[in-house]
Order: C-alpha cells, then structure tokens, then sequence
C-alpha cells in the first residue's frame, strides 16, 4: 500500500449504514466542517475560511476516491482561494481595514460570464478526454460556478449567493447519483444557509447605503 493509499484510507471506511447505503468518515468530516463553514460566511465571521481548509481536504479526499476529479481537484484551488479571501476579509478594505459587503458591477458580471463559460468548456473536455468520467458536464460545471462563487464570496459580493445557489442545485441530485447521500443532504442544507446568507449581507448593504 503506498503512502496515499494509507492516508486516504480513513477517508473512505464507512462509518455507518443505513437502509443499505455506508457512510464514510470523510463524508462525515466534510458534512460537518461544511456546514459550519457556511454558516460562518453567513455571519461574516473570518473563522469561516480556517474551518473551510479543513473542509477542503476532507472532500479532496473524498471526491478523488469517488471519481469526481474535477471537484476533487477544486478543492485544491479552493485552498489557494480561502488563504486570499482570509487576508480579504481582514485587510481587502480601503487603507488595508476589513472588507465591506458590495455588489457585483456590471463589467465584473460580464468577465465571470466569459470566464464561466470558457472555463466549463475546456474542463468538460479534459475531463471527457483524459479521465474515466461518468459525469464530466456537471463536474465541470459545479466547478466552475463553485470557482466564480469562491471568488465572489473573498470579495463580498452580495451575488455570490446566487452562485452558490446555481451549484447547489446541480450538487445534489449529482452526488445522490454518485452515491454520496449524506453529501447530498449536507448541499439541501448548504442551499438554506445560502438563502441565509444573502438575506443577512443584502440587510448590511441596506444599513451601509442608509448609514
């Protein structure tokens, strides 16, 4: 057994089953890190992005045992993403103070559209290409809509929740299919906090502009 091997063993050894279907503990640690992670982004709290690293090697381990390479990969990126958005939050303001919420500006709308699309293109490619794939466009594109979000949420960006909602509602049917079931509660979940979420960083904008 290498190395890997070894380290990703606890990753995917079912910890319970019910009705048939095993959970693994990496299900379970990424369920867990997940769900605490965006209920901090809803309050604003920067602990949000520590507890999302945490979140990010569970599911690494997770998906790349699960034959989503192209979210495994994501969570790779996601880690590179989280450090930017951690220094984001604390000093990403004017004269390095603590970010404020805002909206996204037209021009930006039009970058992420040209990127998304780019982006979704070539991934589905590469993953029909150059792996065993048995879902490379939705792979391709919850990664890329994950990404834009990503990025939106480092920057505060109040329509960073609808991303997050456009992924979520591919996310769940795609890991029920993949067998990832309480993956696929943990996203019911995530779509209810992201409703939470914009609700709460639409109400800061509203006492910003009336402040």
């Amino acid at each position: 057994m290498s190395l890997l091997d070894a380290i990703l063993v606890p990753f995917h050894t079912p910890a319970v089953t019910l009705g048939g279907v095993s959970t693994s503990w990496g299900e379970i640690a990424g369920f867990v890190t997940g769900a605490l992670c965006v209920w901090l982004v809803a309050r604003q709290n920067v602990w949000n992005w520590p507890i999302g690293i945490l979140n990010n090697l569970a599911f690494l381990a997770l998906f790349m045992t699960s034959g989503l390479y192209a979210d495994g990969w994501l969570q790779v990126v996601y880690m590179a993403l989280a450090l930017y958005g951690w220094w984001s939050w604390l000093r990403g303001g004017q004269a390095h103070t603590a970010l404020p919420v805002s909206r996204t500006t037209r021009a930006q709308w039009l970058a992420l559209l040209g990127v998304g699309i780019a982006a979704t293109a070539l991934l589905t490619w590469i993953l029909i290409t150059q792996t065993d794939s048995t879902v490379p466009f939705p792979d391709a594109v919850t990664t890329v809509l994950s990404l834009l979000a990503t990025w939106g949420q480092a920057r505060k960006k109040v329509e960073s929740w609808w991303l997050w909602i456009a992924a979520d509602v591919i996310y769940v049917p795609l890991y029920a299919y993949k067998g990832l079931w309480l993956t696929a509660i943990l996203y019911v979940g995530f779509l209810a906090l992201c409703v939470l979420g914009l609700r709460n960083w639409r109400a800061d904008l509203r006492a910003m502009v009336t402040a």
